[in-house]
């Protein structure tokens, strides 16, 4: 996790603002899940492969919501945090009770963060 979260910080400085490159993981991880979703019986074998991917994502947020140096606001940090277990608790879900609509809620989770990242 933590070679994941220093190529993480390594290719934000280099590519584009933190809130971009966060914004566009949460873009490529929905996207991933929508693909999935859109077509459920021949896509269904990349599901375990996308629920991996935004949970290795969220788990990454979640990470830096308890570092010591994060500079938002506890209310967010927590905000972040209680939103990042859901996600992982979902997941687990997900995985355990395999269903098209079940993507849904991960989906629209990270499309709105996503826009609120770029200010959408």
């Amino acid at each position: 996790m933590q070679n994941a979260a220093q190529a993480y910080g390594s290719v934000a400085r280099k590519v584009a603002s933190p809130r971009e490159l966060e914004a566009d993981l949460l873009l490529k991880a929905a996207a991933r899940l929508q693909s999935v979703q859109d077509d459920w019986e021949k896509a269904k074998p990349q599901l375990t492969d996308a629920l991996l991917y935004n949970r290795k994502l969220w788990s990454i947020f979640l990470t830096s919501m308890t570092e010591p140096d994060c500079p938002l606001p506890v209310e967010i940090r927590q905000n972040i945090a209680n939103l990042g277990v859901f996600i992982v608790n979902h997941t687990f879900e997900v995985m355990n009770e395999p269903r098209a609509e079940s993507l849904r809620v991960l989906i629209n989770i990270n499309r709105e963060i996503a826009a609120g990242l770029l200010g959408h």
